[in-house]
């Protein structure tokens, strides 16, 4: 899912068989760069009756396969759809001058993982005005009965 998903290496520029291999799991997204990058659906693993991966591309059709070493397969990374503050203390630090807000992002694929907005005085102060604005016309828009 989401959490287990790293971040996607650019197809260009990259050699195979280079950086850590990649073993997806059956019905995991690979982008296979022996193939330009091409992204397929896991559909069966190396055993001892398939000595490679062979993948499909994600709406049916053309199967290929892949080195069972997993040296051309990348993970392909989740869409984001949205990111919402999680319910904790932002954090401060004072010598390198940032605030640390947590928060949830959230994927296509409806799993969650964790990071964090970081801000800089800058944008603290920036957000502290544009927020009380919002609730400024919330507050208004109460009283109008919208």
């Amino acid at each position: 899912m989401a959490e287990q998903t790293s971040k996607q290496l650019p197809a260009h520029r990259v050699e195979l068989g280079t950086g850590a291999p990649f073993h997806p799991r059956l019905g995991d997204l690979a982008l296979d760069l022996a193939k330009g990058g091409k992204i397929g659906v896991v559909v069966e693993l190396p055993s001892d009756s398939a000595k490679s991966y062979r993948l499909r591309l994600p709406g049916g059709g053309g199967d290929w396969r892949a080195r069972a070493d997993g040296t051309t397969l990348r993970p392909v990374a989740v869409p984001i759809t949205h990111v919402t503050p999680q319910r904790r203390d932002v954090v401060y630090d004072a010598r390198a001058q940032q605030a640390a807000l947590p928060v949830a992002v959230h994927h296509e694929d409806g799993g969650t993982s964790e990071s964090l907005l970081i801000l800089t005085p800058a944008h603290v102060e920036l957000y502290h005005l544009q927020l009380e604005q919002l609730i400024e016309r919330r507050e208004k828009a109460r009283e109008h009965g919208q």
